[in-house]
């Protein structure tokens, strides 16, 4: 009754529930935890760096990370979330007052296509065109009224976004400072080969630092540029649109043409043609070059991943896990291919393994 097979078995059990509750004690602050992991790794560079002009000072390296870490991400953010719902209030007022009507802008996109678009429309039982607009109105009516019960929802989960916001700073200082005593724990316990092992959480940092410089890095470009292009062209509420362009930018390939081809079409419609070639030249030749050149190299070259295998894991992604998923879908799929790499490797012998990054 008290053999080795049932006492080793007991307590793999054991450390199972354990785990599990622990996991579920951390769940209603995972993206916390995630977003904490995340930064450690981008910055724990610049703490090695720090440990090394300070004179061996972990404490003092990790609080001065965590102040640059501030500095180039936080409050950049918050600027940008301020500025950004300034100027939604400002659009939301306008489009109250009907200076900006979407309804009229369809209407004039409408009134502008030839005959026979016309006719392929009545074709498709969409030659209706106040009933069309009728519903896109209710819709977009609707939308607003989500939007709205999500900023009240947002407005009284202030208090959690704080304690998560601060859960976030407090671990990632002890994550800086005791990182690498806890990767080697990590890797430790383990019950894989130390190569695997090895392989696999160098795998999972390098996809991690990739994905959040590469995809910052194409988000940040694509905003500003589509913002500029837009106050220039006369647009209004450009902070927001290249705010929500950037934001886009995370969906690969097709994310910023969401926002500016529409208005580029709109340009196109009511006969302003320098405008909308203006905007589809910037568009195509400017932010799609910025997304065709700068994530293949900041995301796939380093992640060792296929384009598609990168897009197709970003959005599942996002699907499933909101805007985190942009890290975690990718991580995900690196790891699932560096595993199946492992294991079809493993017959050949420890030497045909993947090389170590």
């Amino acid at each position: 009754m008290n053999s080795p097979a049932l006492q080793r078995g007991t307590f793999l059990f054991l450390l199972a529930v354990v785990t599990i509750a622990f996991g579920w004690i951390l769940l209603p602050f995972s993206g916390a935890v995630m977003w904490s992991v995340a930064l450690a790794i981008l910055f724990t560079p610049i703490y090695r760096r720090l440990v090394k002009r300070m004179g061996g000072r972990r404490n003092l390296a990790a609080f001065t990370t965590l102040l640059l870490a501030t500095i180039i991400v936080v409050i950049p953010l918050v600027v940008i979330t301020v500025s950004v719902v300034d100027e939604v209030s400002v659009v939301q007022q306008m489009i109250r007052s009907g200076d900006i009507s979407f309804t009229s802008y369809f209407q004039q996109i409408v009134n502008a296509l030839p005959h026979w678009a016309l006719d392929l429309l009545n074709r498709f039982g969409l030659g209706n065109v106040e009933g069309f607009i009728g519903r896109v109105s209710q819709s977009a009516l609707k939308s607003s009224q989500l939007i709205a019960t999500h900023a009240v929802s947002i407005g009284q989960n202030t208090f959690e976004f704080l304690v998560s916001f601060g859960i976030m700073l407090y671990l990632l200082f002890f994550l800086l400072r005791d990182g690498a005593e806890l990767s080697k724990t990590i890797r430790n316990s383990l019950p894989l080969a130390k190569p695997h092992t090895h392989y696999l959480l160098n795998k999972f940092t390098t996809v991690i630092r990739a994905t959040i410089k590469g995809n910052i890095a194409v988000a940040a470009a694509q905003g500003i540029i589509g913002g500029i292009a837009f106050s220039f062209l006369g647009v209004q509420g450009a902070l927001l649109w290249g705010v929500l362009m950037g934001f886009l930018s995370l969906l690969p390939a097709v994310g910023a043409a969401l926002i500016w081809a529409p208005v580029a079409i709109y340009f196109l419609a009511v006969g302003d043609i320098g405008k909308s070639l203006t905007l589809i030249f910037i568009g195509v030749f400017v932010i799609g070059l910025v997304d065709n050149i700068l994530r293949p190299l900041l995301v796939g070259k380093d992640t060792q991943m296929p384009d598609y295998i990168v897009l197709m894991s970003t959005i599942g992604g996002i699907a499933l896990f909101g805007i985190n998923g942009f890290v975690i879908g990718p991580v995900i799929a690196a790891l699932f291919m560096a595993a199946w790499d492992l294991f079809a490797s493993s017959g050949e012998g420890e030497r045909d393994m993947p090389p170590l990054p």
